[in-house]
C-alpha cells in the first residue's frame, strides 16, 4: 500500500524520519574534541582537572567508559597512587579481553549507525600497552606480579598475532602486519633485570637479554647487557641498581579522514555485504569517514639523568608506542575502510528496500523525502575516534648501578642540542644487591604530578 501523500508533501511518518535524521545531523563534538580539554590539562600538570573532566565524561558517556578508565589510571600513576592505578589497569584488561568477543547485536548495531554504537574493545596496541603498564605500575608498588604481567605482555601479542595470520590479508599487507605486531622489548627487559637479582636466576637473565637486543635492535644498551649477563656479575658486592622509567611526548591519538575505497577494501566489504544482504556493491563508492592514528612530535627526545651532580647518561627508547599505534592502523586501514563501506552499501539497501515497500515512485514526494532520509542517515556517521589518550609516546629506561645507600636523582628533558625544561630530582634509596625502580610522565619539558619509586 502506497503511503498517504497530501499537497505535495510526504506522509508524517517519513516527515518523522526526515526530521529524526536531521536532529541527527545536528552533531555532538566527536571523542577527540571532548578528550582535548583533559589531554592540555593533563599535559600541563593540572591533574586534579583533568580528573574532574574525566569524571564528568565517565557519568555522561556510557559507551566511551571503558577506555576512560585507562586514562584514569594514567592520572592516579601521576598522583602517586599506583596500587589505584594497578587496580584500575587490571580490571580494564578484564574488560577489554570480554569485549574482544564481538556481540553480533552490537555489531548490528554498528551498521545501523557507526562504530561509536558499540562498547570500545580496545585497539591491538592498547591491550598489549595495558600489559606493559600493569607491569611498570607493579613494580612501583611492590613488584610481586611484575614478572607474571611481563609474560602476559608476550602471551596477548603471540594471540593478536595469531589472529592476524587467521584473517584474509592481502598479500602487500602481510609484511606490514608482520612489522606492527612485532614483540616488544618491554616484557624481556623486566624478566631480565627481575632474574639479575638473584645468582640462581642468571641463565634466565641471559635468555630475556637474547629476546630484548632481537626484539629492540635499536636499543644500543642491549649489547652491553647483554654481555654484562654473560661474563660479569649484574650486581657487584655492595651495589645496587637503579633503573628510570621515562614515559616520554604526547602518545597517539586519532583524527576523522575520508578514505577512498582499495581495491583490497572493496574485496573484503563484499564479503560482509554478501553475508548479510543480497545487494552487492555498486560500481562507485564515495570516500568514506575513518579513523587515522596520529603522532605528536611534542616533548623531549629522552631524559638526561644526573647521580649525585654527575651525568650518568640518557633514557633510551624501549617502546615506540606512537610507532606501534600507526603501523597497526595502517596494517588494518583496508579492513576499517570496508567495514564503513559496507555500513554504506547497507544504509543505502535499507533506503532502498523501503521504497520498494511503500512502491515509491522515482520522483514522488515519498522517493525524496527517502533520499534526504538516506543522505541525513549517512551524514550522521562518525570514525571512531575514542582510544587511550593520555599514554606516552615513548617508554624510555635507563640502567645504573651505584653503591647501595641513598643518592640524589635528578630528571631533566633533552633533545639533540642539549637540556632543557624544568629539573625533577629525588632522593633514590639504593639496597645492597637488589634493583630499585623509578618512574615519571613527561608529556612536554617537565613533569607531570610526581616521581615514583618502588622504595619508600
Amino acid at each position: 500500500m502506497k503511503a498517504a501523500v497530501s499537497s505535495g508533501f510526504a506522509s508524517p511518518s517519513l516527515i518523522g524520519l526526515l526530521l529524526l535524521a536531521s536532529l541527527m545531523t545536528a552533531g555532538c563534538a566527536t571523542y577527540s574534541e571532548r578528550m582535548l580539554p583533559i589531554r592540555n590539562q593533563f599535559a600541563s600538570n593540572d591533574l586534579e582537572g583533568a580528573k574532574t573532566q574525566l569524571v564528568e565524561l565517565h557519568k555522561k558517556r556510557k559507551k566511551d567508559r571503558d577506555v576512560l578508565v585507562l586514562d584514569q589510571a594514567m592520572i592516579e600513576l601521576a598522583q602517586g597512587r599506583s596500587a589505584e592505578a594497578e587496580k584500575l589497569l587490571r580490571a580494564s584488561r578484564d574488560r577489554f579481553d570480554h569485549l574482544s568477543q564481538k556481540s553480533l547485536a552490537e555489531g548490528a548495531a554498528s551498521m545501523v549507525t557507526d562504530d561509536n554504537a558499540i562498547a570500545y574493545p580496545g585497539e591491538d596496541y592498547e591491550q598489549v600497552l595495558i600489559r606493559v603498564m600493569l607491569t611498570l605500575t607493579n613494580l612501583m608498588n611492590g613488584g610481586q606480579d611484575a614478572e607474571a604481567y611481563a609474560l602476559q605482555i608476550a602471551e596477548k601479542q603471540e594471540e593478536l598475532l595469531a589472529k592476524q595470520k587467521t584473517d584474509e590479508t592481502p598479500e602487500e599487507n602481510s609484511w606490514l602486519k608482520a612489522q606492527a605486531y612485532q614483540q616488544v622489548a618491554l616484557g624481556p627487559y623486566v624478566r631480565a633485570m627481575l632474574a639479575e637479582e638473584s645468582p640462581l636466576t642468571l641463565d634466565d637473565a641471559v635468555r630475556a637479554r637474547v629476546k630484548v637486543a632481537e626484539y629492540a635492535p635499536d636499543f644500543s644498551s642491549a649489547k652491553a647487557d647483554l654481555q654484562r649477563a654473560q661474563h660479569e656479575v649484574p650486581i657487584p658486592p655492595g651495589h645496587g641498581v637503579l633503573y628510570v622509567f621515562a614515559l616520554v611526548g604526547r602518545g597517539p591519538i586519532k583524527e576523522q579522514v575520508n578514505a577512498e575505497a582499495t581495491q583490497a577494501a572493496l574485496l573484503i566489504a563484499d564479503r560482509i555485504v554478501s553475508a548479510v544482504s543480497p545487494r552487492g556493491l555498486p560500481p562507485t563508492l564515495a570516500p568514506v569517514p575513518i579513523p587515522k592514528v596520529r603522532t605528536s612530535s611534542l616533548g623531549p627526545r629522552n631524559m638526561a639523568i644526573t647521580i649525585d651532580g654527575q651525568p650518568v647518561g640518557k633514557t633510551e627508547t624501549l617502546v615506540d608506542v606512537g610507532r606501534m599505534a600507526a603501523l597497526q592502523q595502517e596494517a588494518k586501514e583496508p579492513e576499517i575502510i570496508a567495514r564503513a563501506v559496507a555500513r554504506r552499501v547497507l544504509k543505502k539497501g535499507a533506503i532502498y528496500a523501503v521504497k520498494e515497500g511503500v512502491d515509491a515512485q522515482p520522483w514522488s514526494a515519498e522517493s525524496l523525502a527517502l533520499n534526504a532520509v538516506g543522505v541525513a542517515w549517512e551524514a550522521t556517521e562518525q570514525a571512531d575516534l575514542r582510544c587511550w589518550d593520555l599514554l606516552p609516546d615513548r617508554i624510555q629506561v635507563l640502567r645504573v648501578t651505584l653503591p647501595a645507600g641513598e643518592h640524589q636523582l635528578t630528571l631533566q628533558p633533552a633533545s639533540g642540542q642539549g637540556v632543557w625544561g624544568e629539573i625533577s630530582s629525588m632522593t633514590v634509596k639504593v639496597p645492597d644487591g637488589r634493583n630499585v625502580y623509578v618512574m615519571g610522565q613527561f608529556p612536554n619539558e617537565k613533569l607531570v604530578g610526581q616521581l615514583l619509586t618502588s622504595e619508600p
